[in-house]
């Protein structure tokens, strides 16, 4: 039987919203059916800080109960911040996959060098602290962003898209970075087909929807969640 597997999607206008949906939904196989499930929140705003971030958890989690209440296998939120993933995984007992996490790891199986893409300068306090917290600050080689802040980048895409292989070749040929991982999924894959642009530097490139999406119906088929020894089970959340 397929497993199903939802993608958590936030506010976003009818366009972009529709782009993402469109590369999660491109991910459905005969064994892995995706669907969507939506949540108000959104990072499409400029200069998104730890604030921002921090309010949006109990949205997410809420939209992870909605998942596991529509019967999904496993559950992924959009976006690489791996918003609400902490505490969603207290709150339901279906396997809830950040993709920056995600990313991370499979891309060290891969290779021993991460090269890390973020949209913009600006982003780097917010995805440095989640490397650290995953322990994975010795395989990251290099950091580089495309130049464009996230709701620049659809009306910028060709510069975008100029500037992200630029860099990512400065991380293979300078750095000696042997995988690369888009920080931002509005850059690979919804803008950047990857599969284009390992063609194009040369390396493994690993992406934040495909990859832990994909992740996701692998631990589902298994009969694998998370540990409740590390995330017991809240019972104050659970039945609201």
């Amino acid at each position: 039987m397929a497993k199903r597997i939802a993608f958590v999607v936030g506010a976003y206008s009818p366009e972009e919203r529709a782009r993402r949906e469109k590369v999660a939904l491109s991910y459905s196989t005969p064994e892995v059916q995706v669907g969507i499930v939506h949540t108000h929140v959104t990072p499409y705003v400029h200069d998104l800080t730890p604030a921002e971030i921090s309010l949006v958890a109990p949205a997410l989690m809420e939209a992870f109960k909605e998942a596991e209440r529509q019967g999904y296998d496993a559950v992924v939120p959009l976006g690489m911040l791996d918003l609400g993933v902490d505490g969603g995984r207290s709150v339901v007992d279906i396997p809830v996959i950040g993709p920056f996490q995600a990313t991370l790891f499979l891309g060290s199986i891969l290779g021993d060098r991460l090269g890390l893409i973020a949209y913009h300068e600006v982003q780097y306090p917010n995805l440095e602290p989640i490397v650290r917290r995953y322990g994975m600050e010795h395989k990251v080689v290099g950091w580089a962003n495309s130049g464009f802040d996230l709701p620049d980048i659809a009306q910028n895409h060709d510069e975008m898209v100029k500037n992200f292989v630029k860099v990512a070749r400065r991380l293979v040929e300078e750095d000696r970075a042997d995988v690369i991982i888009p920080t931002g999924i509005s850059q690979c894959p919804v803008h950047i087909d990857p599969k284009w642009l390992m063609k194009q530097i040369g390396v493994p490139v690993v992406e934040g929807i495909g990859a832990p999406i994909r992740l996701a119906a692998m631990f589902a088929d298994l009969g694998l969640t998370q540990s409740r020894a590390r995330w017991p089970k809240s019972h104050s959340l659970d039945k609201k």
